[in-house]
């Protein structure tokens, strides 16, 4: 269990579709390439599976991009806290929220793609025998409405 675990979490860091866990969901793997950095492939070039559930799908995704900025602050508050310490009197605080806003803005194109990425990943599961199943194709999806919105 522990393995299937670890290759989730390798696969979500790498961007990889969830289904087959392979293919590269976007189309450019770097993150900071201007006009591409959520640029997706419709579907995964392994497996076929569609990146695009539903009109809207990623809407939810700045939830997770949000939990993920917080979580960096803390981590960052904390490190600077135990590397640096803390002090309103020398204005280290103060330091600390400066270069901690300069690093979620350098760090804001990955924390979109891991979003995106982990959102997939949670209403896509992992298909051990992909090769051989088919694609359960998306309900709410009407190729006539995409980028509609």
């Amino acid at each position: 269990m522990g393995n299937i675990n670890q290759t989730y979490l390798i696969s979500v860091l790498n961007n990889k579709c969830p289904r087959c866990r392979q293919g590269s969901i976007y189309s450019s793997k770097n993150a900071y390439k201007y006009g591409e950095t959520v640029k997706m492939n419709p579907h995964c070039p392994v497996c076929n599976q569609p990146t695009q559930l539903e009109v809207g799908f990623y809407y939810g995704t700045g939830y997770v991009s949000y939990a993920l900025s917080v979580a960096f602050s803390v981590a960052t508050f904390v490190a600077w806290w135990v590397i640096i310490g803390m002090s309103l009197d020398d204005n280290r605080f103060f330091w600390w929220m400066g270069t901690n806003a300069v690093l979620l803005i350098l760090m804001q194109p990955l924390f979109m793609r891991l979003s995106r990425t982990l959102w997939l990943s949670w209403f896509v599961p992992y298909e051990k025998d992909w090769k051989t199943k088919g694609i359960v194709e998306t309900e709410r999806m009407i190729p006539g409405q995409e980028n509609n919105w």
